[in-house]
């Protein structure tokens, strides 16, 4: 066709007949030549609905050839037949034909997919926030996909220079303040956010903004989550609570954390609890020695013994079921693995549930971390990373005063010891299990109500791999005895978090999901904190961990203190004896905020005291 229309055009349709006489062979030449020539450069292998100006390129190149190859031919055949001419016009055209019919063909089947193929009024129409690369190529695979079930219509960005421009046929609005206008001026269902480089701090402050919107918000993973150039409409996701905290991404320092875990045998207690299990991911990246998972839910550590042995087929694991408020079953896996390093993660830690509880806070979160810590004492390992939390700072309840006399306890241990022990005291932790944000999910899934306790109510939040991080970060920091404080950021109001969840699911509060208040639970309170008034606060080497100033007290009081503890608790009158533990509680810890329900309690606290005196009068 080609050569054939480049004959007409050459000699105004009227080919001189000592031209026409070769016509024919040209015609069949080309016919033959050119399939040859594209099928070798692989021109018939490429897909016609993801042509671009790589495809142009393509082509060029195969008709260039094709077109250098026939010259050539032609001058052959010439030099032995002078009857078989062709102007050199003649090629020229046909190439120009050529690159024309194969291109415009081309994109003529994109413009017809695109625009009739693709033309679905139904799908939820998209506002894409970030008109970079990442925003181009995502609109484009949403455009010609046909997975794709979102309508992209126009595009937000904060730079000036994009602004009025069109980008693939939709128009770049404005910026981040005209996020509201486009939503209504386009019929905006759901807002991508695609700046998958950007900062979390910036992709919070968006979020606050299209948080005013009734639409549904999603997002790209980051920029360290995408191989380079394949974004695709499988990497959207649903924006997360983690993207509303805002949280810059944690800077681990990798050669002090390797000094003490690479080539070493550590152990981790509660391996398959929510900050054991990414402790154990993170630890299993700096090549350990051994990676001993110890936990007493075997469902769990059979979960992520399957995750390690997939991601980290040449890591030796052990998977140990065990508990740890038994001391000779301890004593046997110290004695066994001899680890050097121990990260201690298991205790109980639902608030409600210990203070109807107390007796088993003390077997878990005393007696148990007393157990780890001894052996970790007795059988010579270099490092102790206690998982402590800010329940533990004036305590109200059970569980955050247990906390605080675990604190206490490797505290006092490393005073005689030559292991580095150290606790790491940090907030909530979103996702983990038990934590109000999987209940909040819940909840909205069923229609709600949502159920928060107080509208005043406030935490600190971590997220779990943010919390593992630092807490592996702050055990290369340890000189022993120290409480690490990580930096948390600012509390977040648990009724604005709801509120958050409710319209990240398309939601409106108080409208589609009702929130209801519930009153504060017993041992709970507004707010928490992270230090008390004694302990102080001085930097670290890390810009996100603070240590505590240990504070002075009586390890023999305390040992005895702790055996009074265990009597409580295992007494055949147990419960009953609700009182009696938390006033032993308040023996320890002064700053424990309880007070004594009735006389007989506040006797007990007189004979708690007096005891404490006798046994100190006996030391002297």
């Amino acid at each position: 066709m080609a050569v054939t229309l480049a004959y007409f055009l050459r000699f105004d349709f009227q080919v001189l007949p000592e031209y026409f006489v070769a016509f024919p062979y040209v015609v069949l030449l080309h016919a033959a030549l050119t399939p040859i020539v594209f099928y070798s450069m692989k021109m018939y292998h490429s897909v016609l609905q993801y042509a671009s100006i790589g495809e142009l390129k393509n082509i060029l190149r195969a008709t260039v050839v094709a077109g250098l190859i026939f010259a050539l031919i032609h001058q052959m055949i010439h030099l032995e037949f002078e009857w078989f001419k062709v102007p050199r016009t003649i090629l020229l055209l046909s190439w120009v034909l050529t690159v024309l019919g194969v291109g415009g063909s081309r994109l003529a089947w994109r413009i017809f997919r695109d625009s009739v193929m693709r033309s679905e009024p139904n799908h939820p129409r998209v506002l894409i926030v970030g008109a970079g690369s990442a925003g181009a190529l995502i609109a484009r695979e949403l455009k010609t996909s046909p997975y794709s079930t979102l309508n992209p219509v126009a595009f937000i960005d904060d730079d000036r220079k994009k602004r009025g421009l069109a980008i693939l046929g939709l128009p770049v609005v404005g910026g981040r303040e005209a996020i509201q206008y486009a939503v209504e001026k386009y019929g905006v269902q759901k807002i991508l956010i695609a700046i998958p480089s950007a900062q979390e701090t910036e992709i919070a402050a968006i979020l606050d903004i299209c948080k005013r919107t009734t639409c549904q918000i999603k997002t790209l993973p980051r920029v360290s989550d995408i191989a380079a150039g394949k974004v695709s409409v499988n990497m959207i996701r649903e924006v997360s609570v983690e993207d509303l905290l805002g949280r810059e991404a944690v800077q681990v320092d990798l050669e002090g954390v390797a000094s003490y875990v690479a080539g070493q045998v550590v152990l981790v207690t509660g391996a398959g609890g929510s900050i054991g299990s990414e402790l154990c991911r993170q630890i299993s990246k700096f090549a350990p020695q051994q990676l001993l998972l110890l936990g007493h839910g075997e469902n769990s550590i059979y979960e992520i013994e399957l995750e390690l042995r997939g991601k980290f087929p040449a890591l030796p694991l052990a998977t140990i079921i065990a508990d740890i408020q038994d001391r000779k079953r301890l004593n046997a896996v110290f004695d066994a693995y001899r680890p050097s390093v121990v990260f201690h993660a298991a205790a109980h830690k639902h608030v409600p549930l210990m203070e109807r509880n107390p007796q088993e806070a003390i077997k878990n979160n005393v007696l148990g971390t007393k157990n780890v810590a001894e052996c970790a004492h007795e059988y010579g390992a270099s490092r102790f990373v206690m998982i402590s939390s800010d329940k533990a700072v004036n305590p109200t309840s059970v569980m955050g005063v247990s906390k605080r006399v675990a604190e206490m306890i490797i505290q006092g241990l490393d005073r005689i010891s030559e292991t580095q022990f150290v606790a790491v005291r940090f907030g909530n932790v979103l996702g983990s299990r038990g934590s109000v944000i999987p209940i909040f999910k819940r909840q909205i899934q069923a229609g709600g109500p949502v159920t928060v306790t107080h509208p005043d109510m406030v935490r600190y939040f971590m997220t779990i791999p943010e919390a593992s991080q630092l807490v592996i970060q702050a055990g290369a920091l340890a000189e022993g005895g120290e409480i690490f404080i990580l930096d948390m950021g600012e509390p977040v109001n648990i009724a604005d978090l709801a509120r958050d969840l409710i319209r990240l699911s398309g939601f409106r509060p108080d409208e589609d999901i009702e929130i209801v208040y519930t009153g504060i639970r017993p041992g709970e309170k507004l707010f928490e904190e992270i230090l008390t008034n004694e302990e102080g606060t001085e930097e670290t080497k890390h810009n996100r961990i603070f240590v505590g100033r240990p504070l002075d007290f009586s390890w023999e009081e305390l040992q005895f203190m702790i055996k009074r503890l265990a009597g409580a608790a295992f007494a055949p009158d147990v419960e009953s004896k609700a009182e009696e533990i938390k006033a032993l509680f308040k023996a320890i810890v002064p700053t424990y905020l309880w007070q004594p329900k009735d006389e007989a309690v506040v006797l007990a606290m007189q004979e708690i005291q007096a005891s404490l005196a006798e046994a100190a009068a006996h030391r002297e």
